[in-house]
């Protein structure tokens, strides 16, 4: 017996000894071990990467999605700081503002280009983004950045009109619906001066680069007449919530967003209007004030991996340039009519405009939401100046009339002194 539990003891010490050699190590949920070793040996461990992108605009792990940051900091070792803006002019100024300092930013095609012309942008060493080969050709020497010298692509959309079914009476194909005084308090518009010029621009038959000044005022003039009828709420991020509620019958905003709301409200729909909409690029930049120029490069790699492009296109339901999720079947993107339309819809593009102009569009943006050029504005003006006329007349009419009388009364003095 005692021989028998020798024997079992040495073998179950055997068992023991080479148990480690079949030990199979788990496989990573998203990586191969490739792709973790390079990460790994970036050198990044203890550095920090300020990233300022558009809100709702990255996985962020909610829904079971992938948490792009949470990876990127297992992967390299960083903290990643993540702060967003909710327009390009936004951001723009707080770029420019001074203080601030940005290691990757994700600004749009016509900013890009200004940015660039400004010489606030570091060309990019694209030895350090590899995965650059994924980018579509479409989505590659864009008008902004045609050497590709500046910039990764990370989405395109287009603009739409968003409407609630329940509220429209006849499905929109044009933007005029959105002037129409029977929606009055019920139209969401863009809270950007570019995108809300150019739906007035293709309403009349402008060109939305023109650098015509008379051009931006009768603009300017169609979006205060839209103040006047449907005194519109003027939104950004916020547009999720208030359309997503029922309350208002359109929205401008962007395709990918559509997708995003009638997940909440299957009441909405959407169309590409006749006149025109902008098709837009958002890219990965990085800007001058950056500290980790190393850390933004990796970061921008990671973001084309196709297992974290897959996942943000999921998220975000904007068009990816990743050709590997493109093609990706099981996308539940694939051939989306709105994203990847087999019809191309009548479409511009935003580019830099000349400083005056861009002066010039701030302020008449700036007057059309404070109401300065409503057209009761202009009728109250115009009351003021009529009022204004009649009593400097009436008062011009008392000052003759006095003087007439004065000199009257100072003739009939010097002729009774005469007859006297």
């Amino acid at each position: 017996m005692k021989k028998a539990a020798a024997l079992l003891l040495s073998a179950f010490a055997v068992i023991l000894a080479i148990l480690p050699c079949f030990t199979v190590q788990a496989e990573d949920k998203y990586f191969s071990d490739e792709q973790i070793a390079y990460y790994k040996g970036l050198g990044l461990k203890g550095t920090t990467v300020n990233v300022y992108n558009w809100g709702e605009y990255i996985s962020d792990g909610s829904d079971g999605t992938m948490n792009v940051i949470k990876e990127f900091e297992r992967l390299t070792g960083a903290k990643v700081n993540y702060t967003n803006f909710d327009s390009n002019e936004n951001m723009y100024s707080k770029l420019t503002g001074g203080g601030v300092s940005y290691d990757v930013i994700t600004p749009s095609d016509y900013m890009i280009e200004r940015l660039i012309d400004e010489d606030l942008l570091l060309k990019l060493d694209f030895s350090n983004i590899p995965n650059f080969k994924y980018i579509a050709d479409n989505c590659k020497s864009l008008y902004y950045d045609p050497d590709n010298e500046y910039s990764v692509c990370f989405n395109t959309c287009r603009t739409v009109l968003i409407y609630n079914k329940k509220l429209v009476k006849e499905t929109p194909d044009s933007w005029s619906v959105i002037w129409d005084e029977q929606y009055r308090n019920k139209v969401l518009m863009f809270n950007n001066s570019r995108d809300a010029f150019a739906i007035a621009q293709v309403m009349l038959g402008q060109d939305v680069n023109t650098v015509n000044e008379q051009d931006w005022n009768d603009a300017a003039q169609l979006l205060a007449k839209q103040k006047d009828a449907v005194n519109p709420v003027y939104v950004m991020d916020e547009v999720f919530n208030l359309m997503e509620s029922g309350e208002y019958a359109f929205a401008t905003y962007y395709a990918g967003d559509y997708y995003l709301m009638i997940e909440n409200n299957e009441d909405l729909g959407y169309c590409f209007p006749k006149e025109g909409v902008n098709e837009f690029f958002d890219a990965f930049c990085i800007p001058k004030c950056c500290q980790n120029k190393k850390g933004a490069e990796a970061f921008i790699n990671f973001m084309q991996e196709p297992e974290v492009a897959f996942e943000n296109a999921e998220f975000i339901y904007y068009a990816s340039p990743n050709t590997e999720v493109i093609n990706n079947e099981e996308s539940s993107l694939y051939k989306n009519d709105a994203l990847y339309p087999e019809v191309i819809p009548d479409s511009n593009h935003f580019k830099n405009l000349p400083q005056n102009i861009l002066e010039l569009q701030n302020t008449l943006w700036s007057r059309i939401k404070s109401g300065q050029l409503s057209v009761n504005s202009e009728t109250d003006v115009k009351n003021i100046y009529i009022v204004s006329g009649a009593l400097a007349a009436i008062i011009i009419i008392i000052l003759i009339y006095s003087f007439i009388k004065r000199k009257l009364k100072e003739k009939e003095e010097d002729l009774s002194e005469l007859y006297k």
